[in-house]
């Protein structure tokens, strides 16, 4: 991705800001990856080969979770709004919604 990632000058944003892009170009690439071996995985025919991909694609889940994990625990608001969504039952879009209301925007 290289530094295309900012998209205000990076001499500008501070160290913290900075992170933050990259942790989220991280979380982009690993959730990439992710469909891309769901592909391969998909019309791969032999069963080694599916096998190593399904074992790499579950490292590219881990880091996406990781990713996800470090931003969360910078934006309090997000960890709040995505505690009504994720790991729940019912409809999701109804969850996105109580998520929502329990952030002050």
């Amino acid at each position: 991705m290289g530094f295309d990632q900012y998209h205000e000058p990076p001499e500008e944003l501070s160290q913290k800001v900075r992170t933050f892009a990259r942790m989220i170009a991280s979380l982009v690439e690993e959730a990439e990856a992710i469909g891309w071996y769901e592909q391969r995985i998909s019309v791969e025919k032999d069963p080694q080969a599916r096998a190593i991909m399904r074992n790499a694609q579950g490292e590219e889940f881990k880091h996406f979770g990781m990713d996800l994990e470090f931003l969360l625990r910078q934006k309090e608001d997000w960890r709040a709004e995505l505690k009504e969504i994720l790991f729940t039952t019912g409809d999701i879009v109804e969850a996105g919604e109580r998520g929502e209301k329990k952030v002050d925007r």
